[in-house]
């Protein structure tokens, strides 16, 4: 006697049919972000950053997450107070820190800093992918933080691999970040360098 295969959420009860199509829903969109996730969850990499005389000022290190970057940063030998920290579009610090370039902006979006109605802080978001926030000095010149972003990767190929042909640099400046609350700021010049590297 032939049997006719009945969808198994036509005879599910309404609430039980609804469970089951939520759930499908939710394992569908997890699906999706586990294929945009990083290859290389768990990789590092570091820049050291040097004074302009070419002194050793600290480190930065950074370590890939499923949806972004940890950053943690470690300097010496500031100015008490807020400094701004800003990956940079080229790999490079000499022959001086303008060798950097301008902000790490693979996007093009043009629009610096948190504070504009087009950000949302990850790759798409309308801001620079390179904007992080602000480090504060103690009274002894140091500087520890660490802290978490979505605007960058460490998985080269991708649009906004730090990765890129020309690498990318990590610099401290001169003056604290206004997130572009008053348009493109003022953070005073660049006082320490680092080239971001892969880590072992």
């Amino acid at each position: 006697m032939a049997r006719t295969m009945v969808p198994l959420i036509a005879v599910l009860p309404a609430g039980l049919a609804l469970v089951a199509i939520v759930s499908f829903l939710a394992y569908r969109a997890s699906s999706s972000v586990q294929d945009d996730a990083p290859s290389n969850v768990g990789a590092k990499a570091s820049a050291v950053l040097v004074s302009r005389d070419g002194g050793a000022m600290g480190s930065v290190t950074l370590l890939q997450a499923a949806t972004g970057v940890l950053v943690a940063v470690e300097v010496d030998g500031l100015e008490p107070g807020g400094h701004a920290l800003i990956i940079h579009s080229v790999g490079a610090c000499t022959p001086d820190f303008d060798a950097a370039g301008d902000h790490f902006d693979p996007e093009g979006a043009g629009e610096h800093g948190f504070v504009h109605p087009g950000w949302r802080g990850s790759s798409g978001g309308g801001g620079h992918g390179g904007d992080l926030p602000n480090i504060y000095a103690a009274a002894d010149g140091s500087a520890r933080a660490d802290f978490f972003t979505e605007g960058v990767t460490l998985d080269a190929g991708k649009e906004h691999s730090l990765f890129d042909s020309d690498g990318s640099a990590i610099i401290v400046h001169e003056k604290p970040d206004t997130y572009g609350e008053d348009g493109e700021a003022d953070t005073g010049s660049r006082i320490a360098c680092g080239v971001i590297q892969p880590a072992p």
